[in-house]
């Protein structure tokens, strides 16, 4: 399968803007598999960012994770103030202790602007913006998560097999 739509001024992008190499992440932030395979993204941006564009885009299973889609809408409202990697990485860390409450903690432990949060939070574009990701991956054929496409083709492995396979391509 391939990406569709392919990567756009509208997706978080993270690493080198005009990268040869591009990596797409499908990801739900309840889902435990997510988690695991977040700190070896950290990882393989920590070591290859500087030669590849990394891409997440929403796909919460919200009928398995109660708090997927919530956590996706508060990761967009965080990116309308500048800080949505921020916000991305604060709930993978905390993924165990995921809950409505907590994810206003992050608002405060982020330092955004509370008022303007909350104006943005019930924006519906922000809803509009996370369905967008949802149906892309379904174009693209995902069908769990994390699902990684490279380059524009889906890539049938897992997290860890992505940081080997970006030492063996990345020089």
């Amino acid at each position: 399968m391939s990406l569709k739509p392919a990567v756009s001024k509208t997706d978080h992008i993270q690493g080198k803007k005009d990268a040869s190499i591009v990596i797409v992440e499908y990801g739900d932030y309840q889902c435990p598999y997510c988690g695991a395979a977040y700190p070896i993204l950290k990882e393989m941006m920590q070591k290859y960012g500087k030669q590849i564009k990394f891409v997440f885009r929403n796909f919460p299973l919200s009928e398995m994770h109660q708090y997927a889609r919530p956590a996706a809408i508060v990761a967009e409202a965080a990116a309308l103030q500048g800080k949505f990697w921020e916000m991305h990485d604060a709930i993978y860390e905390n993924q165990r202790i995921l809950s409505e409450p907590f994810l206003l903690e992050l608002v405060e432990k982020l330092e955004l602007d509370p008022h303007q949060f909350n104006v943005d939070i019930k924006k519906p574009e922000l809803a509009a913006k996370v369905d967008s990701d949802f149906e892309s991956g379904i174009l693209s054929g995902v069908n769990g998560t994390p699902s990684f496409f490279v380059n524009g083709r889906k890539f049938n492995a897992g997290a860890e097999d992505l940081l080997q396979l970006m030492s063996e391509i990345v020089k």
